[in-house]
């Protein structure tokens, strides 16, 4: 068991997992809150992952978050338009938006298929000078990463129980109730996407000067991710206020970076993450259900006699 959970193993899937928590609070706000599959998150993690790339490079490392931010913004109105005003369903919306990512991605890098940020500034490499001489040392990753993190909790759980917040998770579970309190269903979904691709563009951002690349191909896979980190964050944590359930989306995310921490340490072939992601997926999605099934059957489950039947007090009862 040492040997799976070192110390550079628990602080490496700690950092990735909040940088990836960013993706799956947007699934929050579009799958859980609206009910909205938006499958443009992988466009729109490599458009922020190229924004901030490139406006890093250009010597505005900490410009490049809120640019990415602005990117994601612009994605989400897309989607949002295409659902809202052309009647295309949600889920075509996003691949087509997924789709016509691709083009303005690799356009945005130049028409290269990587951009690499090595010998260029960033918040990372800027606070290592400062940490040197600080008690944290080698952890001023995490400490960064933690803190954007929190601060965009902290910011999205207070904005969703604000009187806007209250409107789009009420257009997310009645839609026609919202329409007959004059509040604009479409205006709520619109906001609602905007805000949570920009939290998906804020993440490619972040992972960009992490490792200092940023590659056209990045976000494949991302919406397996963010749903794996989503649902077992929800399993985990259960019912509960916006604060607890904010907090349990990240509690997730780290979580699934330490089973794919461990699934690597047991020489799992990098190949197959997809397939253990998507398993960690299906697997969270059926547990409430397995589970109330297994609570129904122990609860009603039929009493047997000493001979494996049903005893004469038994038949009777029944």
């Amino acid at each position: 068991m040492g040997s799976l959970f070192t110390l550079s193993i628990i602080q490496s899937a700690l950092e990735l997992g909040c940088i990836y928590s960013l993706v799956a609070l947007a699934l929050f706000i579009s799958f859980s809150i609206l009910n909205i599959a938006d499958l443009s998150t992988d466009g729109c993690f490599t458009l922020g992952c190229a924004v901030g790339a490139v406006v890093t490079m250009e010597g505005h490392p900490f410009l490049a978050f809120p640019a990415a931010m602005a990117a994601g913004v612009c994605s989400g109105f897309v989607t949002a338009f295409l659902q809202t005003k052309m009647g295309v369903p949600s889920i075509l919306a996003g691949i087509i938006v997924n789709t016509g990512l691709y083009t303005v991605n690799i356009a945005v890098m130049g028409f290269a298929s990587n951009v690499n940020l090595f010998g260029c500034d960033t918040v990372f490499s800027l606070a290592k000078d400062v940490s040197e001489a600080a008690w944290y040392g080698n952890w001023y990753k995490l400490a960064i990463v933690a803190l954007i993190v929190v601060l965009m909790g902290t910011v999205l759980a207070w904005f969703l129980n604000t009187r806007l917040g209250l409107s789009i998770r009420a257009t997310g579970d009645n839609e026609y109730m919202v329409r007959a309190s004059s509040i604009n269903p479409a205006f709520t979904i619109t906001v609602g996407l905007c805000v949570a691709n920009s939290l998906t563009a804020l993440s490619g951002a972040v992972l960009a000067q992490y490792q200092k690349s940023c590659d056209i191909n990045l976000g494949t896979g991302m919406v397996t991710i963010a749903l794996a980190s989503l649902m077992i964050g929800e399993t985990i944590i259960g019912k509960g206020g916006m604060f607890r359930k904010v907090a349990g989306v990240i509690l997730g995310s780290c979580f699934y970076r330490f089973i794919v921490a461990v699934a690597l340490r047991l020489n799992v072939p990098a190949e197959c993450l997809k397939l253990v992601s998507a398993l960690i997926v299906a697997f969270a999605i059926a547990f409430p259900y397995l589970k109330g099934k297994a609570d129904f059957y122990r609860t009603h489950r039929m009493p047997f006699g000493r001979n494996g039947a049903v005893g004469e007090e038994d038949e009777e009862t029944c």
